[in-house]
């Protein structure tokens, strides 16, 4: 029986109580039921992979795309979704509140605000100015009901200045503004999650996995780590698999075009999901 918006909350909550779990990408409403059919748990959306399949850079998609694209997602899967709410599409915290209330009403079961300030010059935004915006979403996700959960993302650690102690002052000061989960993507070594984690616990912590990794997801499990995505992993897989095939044709040759999936395979798998 398909969950209600409620039940899927519920459902996401508990998933970060214990143990460790995956965390998939997809980027539309089919490779969100294709992940769903796999036995995922949960889903989170992917700015990057979103913005592309629209013809546009990450970043630079509009709110009311965006939020139009939550809704997809929601509607595509019985599974609990994150979204990937950017810097929360406000210029200032009682913006911020308002996008964000607006993202909850999509159905999602939880968002990330995150700390870039989107100015190749400055670009993260100062730790007391993000704080103010991280507690603005606590607000308004608390106006809502509060099931939704919220995760508090520190972008310092691929920022041109990389720096882990000031990561996990951000990450900290987040916790402190209501963040129920804390993400810094660009942490990859075993020594930078340990630290992370012992700094924020006992929030769970979000891991990216972007590429190739020497982890595995039992490794991450036994380090403490709560979820794992993968961000734009799987959509750039599938570009790259598409600019293969495409520069293929530009030159003639049909040798690189592949032989599964089958047509047919493909619409009995969507026919079993609908």
């Amino acid at each position: 029986m398909p969950r209600n918006v409620t039940e899927k909350r519920a459902a996401f909550r508990a998933l970060h109580a214990s143990g460790c779990f995956l965390l998939p990408n997809p980027w539309d409403a089919g490779s969100a039921r294709y992940l769903e059919h796999l036995g995922f748990k949960a889903l989170a959306t992917t700015s990057s992979g979103f913005a592309w399949s629209t013809g546009h850079a990450d970043n630079t998609v509009s709110r009311d795309a965006v939020l139009a694209h939550l809704r997809e997602i929601v509607a595509a899967t019985d599974l609990p979704v994150n979204a990937d709410f950017e810097d929360g599409f406000g210029a200032d915290p009682l913006a911020v509140a308002k996008s964000v209330s607006m993202a909850v009403d999509t159905g999602i079961a939880g968002l990330s605000i995150e700390d870039s300030s989107r100015d190749p010059k400055s670009p993260l935004l100062p730790i007391p100015v993000a704080v103010q915006r991280i507690a603005a979403a606590r607000a308004a996700i608390d106006a809502t009901g509060g099931d939704t959960l919220l995760i508090g993302r520190a972008e310092s650690s691929i920022s041109s200045n990389a720096d882990l102690e000031d990561t996990i002052a951000r990450l900290k000061a987040y916790s402190q503004a209501g963040a129920d989960c804390l993400y810094a993507p660009g942490i990859q070594t075993r020594e930078q999650i340990e630290a992370v984690l012992a700094a924020v616990t006992p929030k769970p912590v979000n891991v990216l996995i972007g590429g190739p990794s020497a982890l595995t997801l039992v490794e991450l499990a036994e380090l403490g780590v709560r979820r794992v995505s993968v961000g734009g992993a799987l959509a750039r897989a599938a570009w790259g698999g598409f600019m293969d095939c495409a520069q293929a044709l530009r030159e003639g040759h049909f040798d690189r075009l592949p032989n599964a999936p089958s047509g047919g395979t493909l619409n009995g798998l969507f026919r079993t999901t609908q």
